[in-house]
């Protein structure tokens, strides 16, 4: 998303930029004095003392992200923020300068600002993302690498190697930075009325997509009922227990159940799981390409009705 600044604000901004080159510098003693006063006694007077004599360092980093068309003034003041906490949060007693710490948070501030504004969309939402937005231009360069064109794929593997991401997300990364935010209801061209949008593919089935995949989930439902109710009581409790929840009975629970062996419940599954293939092999072909039956091998290797409901096409069981 392009920014431009305006004529004022770029006088304003020189203005500013004079004032701040002009504020006398530090002595490291004085740093540490004035941050005391903050701290301890909330002087705002040596807070500002601390803040302006340090916009010079700001303006400094913010000429370093002027690549990103943003306006300067704007980088300007969202490092000022920065400058701001780090004031408020430095600890003198940690004997380091006050430079050393705020670089951190100025820069910090001014690229949470480029992240949010560079595109309506928003980019670099994790570690590895960011990372890729504010190098990748810094690594292709030196690189050498397609300066007028995509990435080659050694160069994509180099800079993974470098920042220590994904090869995929660097190629994410390059095409987010190599077009501009586009409007949808944009015309395609200066002379006609489509709209990008027009353009666009609804990757959702068409409506003789969905009535052909519910005849067939209606057809299978009914075969698989039919068949069922083909077996024998005993077997009809094992495969419904079994076979056709979401969670299946255990063998040893269905044994109390039934007053019999675990293995004996296993062996009932495989001859209902028999019965059951045959039949639905007599009514539309071999029962797994048709989707009843997964790859489930049972101890005697017969082919096995799916647990999942999603392997019967949303089969409900609707037995009494």
């Amino acid at each position: 998303m392009m920014h431009s600044d305006t004529l004022n604000s770029q006088q304003a901004g020189r203005k500013f930029i004079k004032r701040a080159m002009k504020a006398p510098l530090l002595e490291r003693e004085r740093e540490w004095d004035l941050a005391r006063s903050w701290r301890d006694h909330g002087d705002e007077a040596a807070l500002h003392e601390l803040v302006n004599a340090y916009v010079r360092l700001v303006v400094a980093t913010a000429a370093r992200f002027r690549n990103y068309s943003l306006p300067m003034g704007d980088l300007i003041q969202e490092g000022t923020v920065g400058l701001t906490q780090a004031a408020e949060r430095f600890d003198p007693e940690r004997e380091v300068r006050f430079s050393t710490y705020a670089t951190w948070w100025i820069r910090a501030a001014i690229q949470d600002y480029i992240l949010r504004n560079w595109s309506i969309v928003r980019t670099g939402t994790t570690a590895a993302q960011k990372s890729l937005f504010f190098n990748i231009r810094r690594l292709r360069a030196q690189l050498a690498d397609s300066p007028d064109g995509p990435l080659t794929p050694s160069g994509q593997s180099r800079i993974s190697e470098a920042l220590k991401v994904p090869i995929a997300d660097v190629r994410a990364m390059e095409g987010r930075l190599s077009g501009a935010d586009r409007s949808l209801n944009a015309v395609v061209s200066g002379e006609g009325e489509s709209e990008w949008q027009d353009l666009l593919v609804d990757d959702r089935p068409g409506p003789e997509d969905i009535v052909r995949d519910q005849h067939d989930s209606n057809t299978r439902v009914k075969w698989l009922n039919d068949a069922v109710a083909q077996l024998t009581e005993r077997e009809q409790v094992i495969i419904r227990q079994r076979r056709l929840r979401e969670t299946g009975t255990t063998l040893e629970s269905l044994g109390r159940i039934l007053g019999i062996s675990k293995e004996r419940v296993r062996q009932i599954e495989c001859q209902a799981l028999v019965k059951l293939r045959d039949t639905l092999s007599e009514r539309g072909g071999d029962p797994r390409e048709i989707g009843l039956f997964d790859k489930k091998i049972c101890a005697r290797g017969i082919t096995a009705i799916s647990r999942q409901p999603a392997m019967c096409y949303h089969w409900e069981p609707n037995f009494q």
